[in-house]
């Protein structure tokens, strides 16, 4: 299980701006990796590539399982996740928020009961799976993206700022996920962060960004 993925001079534009230029770097198997950079600086952008969300313009981005490249494909797409810093919830319960993707795939109600407390569980909000979903804090929110995500069981989890926003409690709680993600080392993990001691605290590797472009890459 899991997924190794490299990219290869990266480019993408919008309206003729670009926003990733010549962009080069690996993601290892089972690692966390630190996304930085000032605003503008192509960290969101990267992330909706590599996600898939967004088609490159030119460059290579492949996905390995061992050392088989993937197509780009519905089964590919289903292992890899990206959660984004404003988390969108329908009004129903936080169980039913958490299963969504699940309910989607089709996937059997005795299957999705157990991903989704598990999930939920690694989020600590299993006391409020029974609540209207609207009624969460802004924490609690972010926290129930990541329960959505975490329930896909995702090789490849993409975080674009997951902190952001969030009160101490909160950020704690997602580190903590992040860390336990990490030592598991099943679930490739890719944050985009604003905060040094933040990738200090969780990631195995610094990538900075600057001007659309990668500037370094390496262990933090």
């Amino acid at each position: 299980m899991g997924l190794n993925l490299n990219i290869s001079g990266l480019q993408k534009t919008y309206n003729g701006k670009a926003a990733l230029k010549d962009c080069s770097c690996g993601f290892a198997r089972g690692c966390v990796h630190a996304l930085m950079g000032p605003n503008g600086s192509g960290k969101s952008t990267l992330l909706r590539v590599c996600a898939l969300i967004e088609p490159i313009d030119r460059g290579e981005l492949i996905y390995l399982d061992e050392r088989n490249p993937l197509p780009h494909d519905i089964s590919l797409r289903r292992r890899i996740t990206l959660v984004l810093p404003r988390v969108g919830v329908f009004n129903t319960t936080v169980f039913k928020n958490a299963a969504y993707g699940l309910t989607a795939r089709g996937v059997g109600k005795t299957e999705i009961e157990r991903k989704v407390n598990t999930a939920l569980a690694a989020v600590g909000l299993t006391q409020k799976k029974h609540e209207r979903a609207l009624t969460l804090s802004s924490g609690e929110t972010q926290r129930l993206g990541l329960a959505r995500a975490l329930a896909l069981d995702p090789e490849v989890l993409f975080l674009d700022e997951p902190t952001a926003s969030i009160d101490e409690e909160n950020t704690a709680i997602v580190e903590e996920l992040i860390l336990s993600l990490k030592k598991a080392g099943n679930t490739t993990v890719v944050i985009a962060t604003h905060d040094r001691e933040q990738a200090e605290r969780l990631a195995d590797v610094l990538i900075l960004m600057r001007n659309g472009g990668i500037v370094h890459s390496g262990p933090v």
